[in-house]
């Protein structure tokens, strides 16, 4: 146990030290880079970009297309190359760019401000919306000036779908790929996200004092000891009591998975995540509400008004008790006005949520039908 702790403590070491491309990229013969932006109230973002694939060269002297994965960094290099979403397109011919959100392991700068206070961490995904969301579309586009095709998975489809809702980076925008799309969290069905959901709606705040909820770390340990004390659960396989019966992961990679993620984020954000009966804005009940937007309740997102001609694809799976099939319903009946022709869904009955970024057969299931439905956008 020891040396597993001090391996994994020496791995996430040499990733800060050296980034994700210098350990995860240009070992398997790909060109990285590695990028940093400012958001406009001050955070400092990490992104990679993979510009080619191991064989190089233009696609007929066609410029590369750009797709922005937002998945955060590591998850996405777990397997090996032909079997990990940002290579398979880079091998494609696609320009790929990787974003990590604000808290997470690469991305915990700020211009005036370290993760230690609580005022670091007063965000939800509102703030990745309105900030993070728009300055990785616009540096990516500005470095290729060309439209972007996005790639989401869980919460990155999130924060996709209520941008795109409120008419933000259309213009940038050329297609959208939603992997397990959580718009909505009202028929999760694993006990242990429940009990999680219940606790941050209530004063886990107060209870526990965080601002930063660290997966990893002694507060989240105490809080998990006393959720995983309520009979049923089965806190011995974590993964799979968060995310489901993954159908095909290989051990390696659960172990891989393991040491880096889950990754940091706002206490805060998981609080307003367990609001998600609808899509709205932060809750702070109807006094904060009063003072933070002038009325009892918060604003809520308007998903129909995703522009009805961008070419949607999304795949969710018959096992993610995240992304349940009753909810991604509820999505789908949100965008019955869509386009027909612009909008394509793909139902893996055997997929749980950690399959669409670390299966070993997702290649074929699922990236190759994302490089098809890039190649159809013209």
């Amino acid at each position: 146990m020891a040396r597993a702790v001090l391996r994994w403590a020496e791995t996430r070491v040499q990733l800060l030290v050296d980034g994700i491309c210098a350990i995860s990229v240009t070992p398997h013969g790909y060109k990285c880079e590695e990028h940093e932006l400012q958001t406009d109230d001050g955070y400092i973002l990490n992104m990679q970009r993979i510009p080619e694939g191991r064989a190089g060269g233009s696609m007929g002297g066609q410029k590369k297309q750009p797709v922005l994965i937002q998945h955060d960094g590591i998850t996405g290099f777990m397997n090996s190359p032909e079997q990990n979403l940002p290579m398979i397109l880079a091998d494609n011919g696609f320009d790929v760019w990787i974003s990590n959100n604000r808290g997470t392991q690469f991305s915990r700068k700020h211009v005036s401000l370290d993760p230690a206070p609580p005022e670091y961490w007063d965000w939800s995904w509102v703030e990745l919306v309105t900030y993070d969301l728009p300055a990785v579309f616009g540096f990516v586009f500005n470095h290729t000036g060309q439209k972007i095709h996005y790639i989401g998975h869980s919460l990155g489809s999130l924060i996709a779908l209520t941008s795109f809702s409120e008419g933000h980076q259309a213009d940038q925008g050329k297609s959208a790929t939603f992997l397990c799309p959580i718009a909505y969290l009202s028929h999760l069905k694993t006990k242990l996200v429940l009990l999680a959901a219940k606790a941050f709606v209530g004063d886990i705040l107060k209870m526990f004092g965080m601002a930063e909820f660290n997966p990893k770390g002694p507060e989240v340990a105490a809080f998990l000891k006393i959720l995983c004390a309520n009979p049923g659960l089965n806190c011995y396989d974590l993964v799979s009591e968060i995310s489901g019966k993954n159908c095909c992961l290989n051990s390696s990679t659960i172990g891989f998975f393991l040491q880096h993620e889950p990754q940091s984020t706002a206490t805060k954000n998981l609080v307003h995540l367990a609001q998600n009966g609808v899509i709205n804005k932060y809750d702070y009940g109807r006094d904060g509400n009063l003072k933070h937007y002038g009325q009892a309740k918060p604003a809520v997102y308007n998903i129909s008004n995703i522009p009805r001609d961008l070419p949607i694809f999304i795949s969710h799976g018959g096992l993610d008790p995240l992304s349940d099939v009753e909810d991604v319903g509820l999505l789908l009946d949100l965008l019955k006005l869509h386009d027909v022709s612009k909008l394509s869904v793909q139902f893996l009955k055997s997929y749980a949520h950690l399959d669409f970024i670390m299966a070993v057969n997702a290649n074929g299931f699922v990236y190759n039908q994302i490089v098809q439905f890039f190649r159809n956008q013209h």
